[in-house]
C-alpha cells in the first residue's frame, strides 16, 4: 500500500492570541476579547479540537494504548502471561519471548478491557463534547453554555490513516483493514449530508483503494476487487485535471486488472487495463512534459500488449510492445530523476524481452 495520506491539514483558528498577556493596552484587550466572546457564543461555542493524549494528524505517540511492536494503536489486544505485557494478537503471534522483557510466553490470553478502552478512545477521538467556562477553559457551570468542540472529519481520517499505514507495514492487515473501514464510514456520513463533493470524493476513493490493497495482501480478491471498483466509481466523479487523482484512478483500474488476470478471466483484464490506458493517455495529452505521467502510459501498453499476447493476438501484442518502446526510448529524464530512469529502463528490458526475432528485425531495419 502505498504510504500517502489523502488528507490534508485544516487551518486550524488561530488561538495563540488566548495564550498571549495583555500588556499596555489591557483595556482594549479585554474589550476586544469580551466582544468576541459575545460574537461566537449563541446556542453553543466552537473550540478548536485538540487530541488530549497527542494522538492527532501531525503529531504520534506511544503509550499505554499502543502495541510496541506494530506501534499503533492496540488492536484484538493481547496480554502474555506471565509477565502480562499488552500487544495486538497478530504482533505477538510471532514471538515465542515477550519483546518488552524477554520472558518465556506461556501463553497468550485477550485483553477486551483493554480492548474497550481503545475502542471508545477511537470512537470518540475528535468527537468530543463537554461544557467549559469559555473564560478560564474548566469545566462549566449549569450557567455557562455549552461548547461543542467542531466536527474535524478530515482531521479524524488523518489519524485513522496514519494508524492504518503503522499497521499494515507491520503486516497486521485486520488492524489496518478495521481503521480504514471506520475512516471510510465517516466520509460516507460526510457525503450524506453535503453531497458528493470532490474533496471527500477524493478521499473516500483513495481510503477504499487502501482497503483493497488490505484484503488483496490478506488473499481476499473478491473483497479487493469491489474496494477498488468501489474506488474507480467515487474517483470518476472528479475532475480529470488533478494529476494526482487521475494517477490514483489508473492504479485501481490496473490493480482489478491484474486481480482479472491472475484469477483467470483475461477478457476482463484487458478491458480495465484499456481502460487505465485511457485514462493516462488523456493526462499525457496535456501533460506531455511530465516524465511520470509518460513512464505511466508505457506501463499501461505493456499491460494491454500482454493481455494479447496471452490470447492468442500477435499482431495487437507486438505492436503495443513497440508503441511502448518507442515513448521510453524518446523519454528524456532529467539527471536528478534517477528514480524515474531505473523504472524506465526496468521497462524497457521488459518491453524488448517481449519481442519475437521477427519483431527485433523490423525494429532493426526501421532504425536503418
Amino acid at each position: 500500500m502505498k504510504p500517502v495520506c489523502p488528507f490534508v491539514k485544516i487551518p486550524r483558528p488561530d488561538d495563540s492570541n488566548a495564550s498571549k498577556k495583555p500588556s499596555e493596552n489591557s483595556t482594549k484587550y479585554h474589550v476586544e476579547h469580551e466582544s468576541k466572546v459575545k460574537k461566537e457564543v449563541n446556542d453553543s461555542a466552537s473550540v478548536s479540537p485538540k487530541c488530549p493524549m497527542g494522538y492527532d494528524s501531525q503529531t504520534f505517540k506511544l503509550g499505554p494504548l499502543s502495541c510496541m511492536v506494530c506501534q499503533a494503536l492496540l488492536f484484538d489486544t493481547s496480554k502474555c502471561v506471565p509477565c502480562l505485557h499488552v500487544f495486538c494478537k497478530a504482533c505477538i503471534s510471532h514471538f515465542e519471548d515477550c519483546p518488552l522483557c524477554g520472558a518465556d510466553i506461556v501463553k497468550i490470553e485477550p485483553d477486551d478491557n483493554l480492548q474497550g478502552v481503545v475502542d471508545r478512545f477511537i470512537e470518540g477521538h475528535a468527537r468530543i463534547k463537554r461544557s467549559v467556562n469559555l473564560d478560564k477553559g474548566e469545566e462549566a457551570t449549569e450557567n455557562n453554555k455549552p461548547v461543542i468542540y467542531e466536527d474535524v472529519s478530515l482531521e479524524r481520517g488523518s489519524f485513522l490513516v496514519q494508524q492504518a499505514m503503522r499497521v499494515f507495514r507491520a503486516q497486521n492487515l485486520e488492524s489496518a483493514k478495521s481503521r480504514l473501514s471506520l475512516c471510510a464510514e465517516d466520509i460516507r456520513s460526510q457525503i450524506e449530508k453535503v453531497g458528493n463533493t470532490s474533496e471527500l470524493c477524493s478521499q473516500l476513493g483513495a481510503v477504499l483503494g487502501m482497503l483493497g490493497d488490505c484484503c488483496r495482501a490478506m488473499g481476499d480478491s473478491s473483497s479487493a476487487v469491489t474496494y477498488f471498483e468501489e474506488s474507480v466509481e467515487f474517483l470518476s466523479k472528479l475532475p480529470k485535471d488533478d494529476l494526482e487523482i487521475t494517477h490514483t484512478l489508473s492504479v485501481s483500474l490496473n490493480k482489478i486488472g491484474d486481480l482479472k488476470y491472475h484469477g483467470g478471466d483475461l477478457q476482463a483484464a484487458r478491458s480495465y487495463y484499456f481502460q487505465s490506458l485511457n485514462v493516462r493517455r488523456d493526462v499525457v495529452k496535456n501533460n506531455s512534459n511530465v516524465s511520470s505521467q509518460v513512464l505511466d502510459v508505457a506501463v499501461s501498453l505493456a499491460k494491454v500488449a500482454d493481455v494479447d499476447k496471452s490470447l492468442g493476438d500477435e499482431k495487437s501484442a507486438s505492436d503495443g510492445f513497440q508503441e511502448a518502446i518507442n515513448l521510453l526510448e524518446s523519454l528524456t529524464l532529467k539527471s536528478e530523476a534517477s528514480g524515474l530512469e531505473q523504472r524506465r529502463l526496468s521497462v524497457l528490458d521488459f518491453l524488448r524481452s517481449q519481442l519475437t526475432d521477427d519483431d527485433k528485425q523490423e525494429q532493426v531495419k526501421q532504425t536503418v
